[in-house]
Formats: C-alpha cells, structure tokens, sequence
C-alpha cells in the first residue's frame, strides 16, 4: 500500500517523469540493459520515501526487490519540496550511472493555431461573454418558476435579490470571475466481410485525419459565421490520461505516429498505415485485418482495455500500478495512447436498434479502451458504429467526421490507393506483463462494469409518421418540436415536469462548448396539460404548443449566445473560497431541483446514422439522444430500470397527437 503520507506534488512528479515519448523510453531501455537489471529499496514502509522510490526506479528503468538500498538521510521532509526531491532523484541516477531523461509532458495548454485553412476565423473568434449578475438573475427566476411551489419561488426570489445586492457577496464572485476569465450508425454495406469494412473505414478516417493535420479541413460554420474549431486537435492521436483529482489530454504528433491499435478478442495489435512514405492501400489493410482475424484466432485475453470503465480516481491508481509493474507495461500504453485512433473488431452480430446501441455505447467493457478518442467499432455481420470519448470534444467533430466517412464511401469519393506489391511486416501484438495482482484488479474490473451495465435499460423509438419535412411545413423549429414532444411523452409517463437539458453549443466564441439550454418554461407546462385537457380544442391546443416551442426556441438562442444561467453560475459558484459561506442562491433548494437534470438531452443528425445516444446524469433520470431526419425522428432512452417502455409508448403517441393539433394553427404564409 502506498503510505498516506505521500505528498500530491511527489505523485505529480513520478507522473511527469513517465511522461517520455516512444523515442526516449526505447533509448533508455538500451541504455540500462548495460547496467544491474535490479536495484534495492527496503521492503519496509516505515520510511515514507520506500513507495516514491520504488515508484520513480520504475520509471527509470529499474526493478527494485530486495533490502539493500540505503536511504541514508533520505526522509519525509523530501517529498513535499520540489528541490529536494530533484536532489534525491540526481542522487539515485548518479549511483546507478544512468541519465535522468528530462520530463516531456503529456499535454501541453497552448493557444489554438490561427493559420491554415481549418483555423483561419480562430483569431477573429470573439470570447465567451459573461452575462451581468442582473441578467442571470432575471433568466434563472424564469427557468425556475415552473418547477417550484409559490412559496419556494418567493423564497429563491429573496436569495437571488440577496445575492444581486451592491457590494454583496454576487458582486465579489462576479468579480473573481471576470479576472479568471481575463487570465486565460451507419448504412451497412460490407454485410459480413468485416475485415473488408473495417478497411474502408479506416481508410476514410485516415482521409479526414490528413485534412485536420493539414490544416486544409474547411472550418464548421453557422449560417455563414465561423465557429471555434479548437475541438479538432483532440480528434486523432489523442487520449484521455487519467490523473488524480482532474484528467489530462495527451496528444502526439500525427506525423510519427501513423500507426492504428486494432483489437480482437481483447488483444491489442498495433497495425502501421503509412510503410516507407507510403499509406496502405484498402486492400493491404484489409489484408492485414484480416491477418488480425487470424492472429486472434478463438482465445480472448485478459481484458486490459476493462481498465478503462472504472471511475477515473480508481483508475489513475491501477494504471500507476500497472505501469510500475514493468517498462513493458509503460510502452505497451503509449503506444495505444498514441495511436491516431482505435479500431475495435467485436465477434458480436448486433441487428435490433437496441442491440446496435448498446453494442456501441458499451459492448461488453472488454474490447474497448475507451480513453481513446475515437473507436471505430465492426461487428462480424459487418454493422460499423463509433465511441468517441466526450471529456476533450463535443460532438460536432466526431458526428462530422462519421457523416464525411458514410457519404464518401457512399458516393465513392475516397482515392483507395492500389497495392504496391512490397511485403508488409505483420500488425505487432503488444504484450503486458501480467502479476496476480494485475489480473485480480482486472477481473474486479469486469465485474464492477457489468454489474454497472445491468442496472441500465436502453430502449429506441423510430416514429416514422414524419419528420423535419413536414415539422417546418408547420411553422415550427424542428429542435423545439422534438423538444416539446419530449416534454410531452414525460408528462404523459409521469404527470409532471422536471428539469430538463438541453445542449446548446456557443462555439461562436473562441474555445467555446456548450451552455444548458432550460426546456422546460410557463409556457411548456401549460401545453402538456393542455394536450391532457379534452376541453380544449386543438386550435387551443396549438396555440398553447405554439408558445412553447417560442418559448424553448428563445432560451436557446440566448443559451447560445453565452447567456444562459448555468455556466456563469457554475462559474461564480467555483470561485467561492475555502471557509466561505456559501450566498442562499446556492443552498436554496431551487438551485438543486432546477439542476438535477432528470432529463439530459442533445440532437445529432444525420441521414447515415441509425442512431446515437448515452446514459442518464441521475439515478432517477433519462438520457435522451434525439437526431430529427427528413422522413422520420429517432429516440434513444436510457434510464436506471425506469419505465422505459411506457415512455417509449408515450413518445409514439405524443408525436401522433402533436401533429393535428399544430396543423389547426399554421401561420398563413409570409408575403
């Protein structure tokens, strides 16, 4: 067990230093092969320096086992002072004769480039504004008063108007806030030739990858304005690290590392695209998937990749335990961590929208590592699907890159290259070293994802009644419809509202993300007990449905613009210091309820996909992935074990309902 007493900067140090790229770890390697393979370190732990030594000879190179290392004067002291741990650290590489490598980072916060096609309206992005305490005030009062009692809004009304007061505690937040601010699925075509599939794929994805690298990927835009393009850096050669108390992005150099990580059976092969100057045709890749097919024959490995299911503060300890248990196990890593993405080949043959979905979202934990940022995923029927990890992109990236892949393979845009007939090496397995200890953290591992799994139930509603098309012929926003109808299969379930997000992007701005957009308003509460209300005529009806959709319609435009309530809250929120207390805004229980997001919603859309989706943000919430296509509406449901098959009957009947009801009330048209 590592002793309590070592110090956060010690940790972050043993991190930084074995943060070596490929090049420096292989010559260290040949280097210490001329020296004593082990080194010694006392077994006991009475001294607080036995872990970070064991731990940094590591990753230098060493193993240590035995009980002659003498620590001398080395004590306690040394690990919370970054002098004298480099003393200490200067000490052991000058005894062992070996050279201390200087430490590369993983990741490095720099500015976004402002050249090249892809980010030439970078540097004319404007930044994220910050809304004035008064109009977060006034939006926030709004958002809440559908969801909370008379008397609970009059008491969040006296917070607010206590925290907006002249040289209050909103005023010293707010303040803090500006200075922190000013300091910084597919259409199948390959049915049953997987290897072929997976080949085309990979070989468009290289395609889209040369167009970010090179900077010539024409920048998302928004009805003729620029967005911030930021994201795309993260999209290829990217990973998510795990560390304690905040992950970090790695990201390497695209033009050394052109090598894939495809796996099959839980086995890793590291398969290089670009041979002598050269990218492999579709058909040599295709040849060495199908070599992988071979390799992995029946045997399934211990699940490594299971590592990376587990919550990030268990995992930031099991992988500094694996990486300590060899260099192989290091090298192994980086080279996944490197790779410009990951190929997953599953022996499964998903078929039902619900079999693909889940397959997609999580197969079975095993054949995955989900830190990547991007894994293609083939079945062996053929069926593609895509898991991109969320924490560095959002999904315009990822969706634009899978729509230009579909499309191009579609209409037959990619040049495939043709087969220069030289002999290619093998994709390379990569090997772990594996104690017991390793292989009972990955079973525990196994066991706590499908546990995890189990407790989730993912259902799809197609409704192919209409779509955009015929949503616009009605006068209505789309994303306000299908967001109306959401709240409309709810209410239906349940007989109530509940706060519910919206994912609004504000990449308008310089290294922008998203702002909550709030569906639920006055207006949309008094439609769904409308729609329940046979009193009312569905002129009624409409009318009510009408200010609805205005209503959501309106609070996403400002959510957009960087002015909805949440992230300034979040904000200010931050900045209150250790000790201070916290204004009523934020202890009010309105603050929670209008929060607790027991709806999570987001649109992607796309003519190629079959669907997307992702889990619920609280135990008794949904998650609900939506995609709005020309003929029809997509829904994916995902909840705890909740009702989700009633909910799924209710969006059907809801997105029947809604459409005479809107027909009765059509705007005549503009002159």
């Amino acid at each position: 067990m590592e002793p309590a007493s070592l110090k956060k900067r010690s940790q972050s140090r043993l991190r930084t230093r074995t943060r070596r790229n490929h090049e420096q770890a292989s010559s260290q390697t040949s280097e210490a092969s001329s020296m004593p393979a082990v080194v010694s370190v006392p077994q006991s732990a009475s001294n607080p320096m036995f872990a970070y030594l064991n731990m940094f000879l590591s990753t230098i190179g060493f193993k240590s086992k035995s009980s002659q290392w003498n620590l001398g004067e080395y004590s306690e002291a040394h690990l919370s002072d970054e002098a004298a741990l480099e003393a200490v650290e200067r000490d052991i590489a000058t005894t062992l004769k070996t050279p201390l490598p200087p430490p590369v980072p993983m990741a490095v916060m720099t500015p976004c480039p402002t050249s090249g096609t892809l980010y030439k309206y970078q540097s004319d992005l404007p930044r994220l504004p910050i809304p004035t305490l008064e109009e977060t005030g006034a939006t926030y009062l709004k958002s809440i008063r559908p969801l909370v009692t008379d008397e609970q809004y009059e008491k969040t009304a006296a917070a607010v108007h206590e925290f907006l007061k002249p040289g209050g505690v909103g005023e010293e937040l707010q303040r803090r806030l500006i200075a922190h601010d000013q300091s910084f699925v597919d259409v199948k075509k390959h049915v049953n030739k997987p290897a072929g599939r997976a080949a085309e794929i990979i070989t468009a994805a290289m395609e889209f990858r040369r167009l970010v690298t090179s900077q010539e990927l024409v920048p998302d835009m928004a009805r003729k304005a620029p967005l911030c393009v930021n994201q795309y850096r993260y999209l290829f050669n990217s990973c998510r690290i795990p560390q304690r108390g905040e992950d970090i992005a790695r990201t390497a150099d695209p033009s050394e590392n052109n090598h894939i990580i495809v796996m099959r059976k839980n086995q890793f092969y590291v398969l290089e695209l670009v041979v002598d100057g050269r990218q492999l045709s579709t058909t040599e890749i295709e040849s060495q998937i199908e070599l992988i097919y071979f390799f992995a024959g029946d045997h399934k490995d211990l699940p490594i990749g299971a590592f990376t299911t587990q919550d990030r503060d268990s995992w930031f300890k099991l992988r500094e335990k694996f990486i300590s248990v060899s260099s192989k196990n290091m090298l192994s890593l980086d080279k996944i961590e490197t790779s410009a993405f990951v190929v997953c080949l599953d022996d499964t043959t998903p078929v039902t929208y619900e079999e693909r979905a889940m397959s997609c979202w999580v197969g079975d934990g095993r054949n995955r590592f989900f830190d990547k940022s991007c894994e293609f995923i083939i079945f062996d029927n053929g069926v593609a699907g895509f898991n991109g990890e969320h924490s560095m992109m959002d999904a315009t990236p990822t969706s634009r890159m899978c729509e230009f892949i579909l499309e191009g393979l579609e209409k037959g845009k990619f040049n495939h290259g043709v087969s220069a007939g030289q002999k290619l090496d093998p994709p390379r397995k990569l090997s772990f070293d594996l104690t017991a200890s390793v292989i009972r953290d990955v079973r525990a591992a196994e066991e706590k994802f499908d546990a995890l799994v189990a407790q989730h139930d993912l259902k799809v509603v197609v409704f192919e009644g209409y779509g955009k098309n015929a949503i616009k012929k009605l006068g209505c926003s789309p994303d306000a419809y299908a967001q109306m109808a959401i709240q409309l299969a709810y209410y239906k379930t349940y007989g109530k509202c509940v706060a519910t997000y919206e994912s609004a992007q504000t990449k308008k701005y310089a290294y922008g993300r998203t702002e909550t957009g709030r569906s639920v308003s006055v207006e949309s509460v008094a439609w769904v007990k409308g729609m329940q209300d046979e009193s009312l005529s569905l002129e009624e009806k409409g009318q009510l449905g009408r200010k609805a959709v205005a209503a959501q319609s309106s609070y996403m435009a400002l959510a957009a613009d960087g002015r909805g309530v949440d992230r300034h809250l979040l904000g200010l929120r931050l900045l209150i210091k250790p000790g201070e207390k916290k204004p009523a805004l934020f202890t009010d229980a309105s603050f929670a309820l209008s929060s607790h997001w027991a709806l999570s919603t987001s649109q992607i859309t796309s003519e190629y996909f079959l669907g997307y989706g992702w889990g619920q943000v609280v135990s008794d919430g949904y998650g609900v992935a939506y995609m709005i296509k020309e003929e029809s509406l997509h829904f994916n449901l995902v909840s705890l074990n909740l009702h989700n098959d009633v909910f799924r009957y209710n969006f059907l009947e809801a997105l029947r309902e809604m459409r005479p009801a809107f027909e009765a009330t059509i705007p005549p048209p503009k002159k």
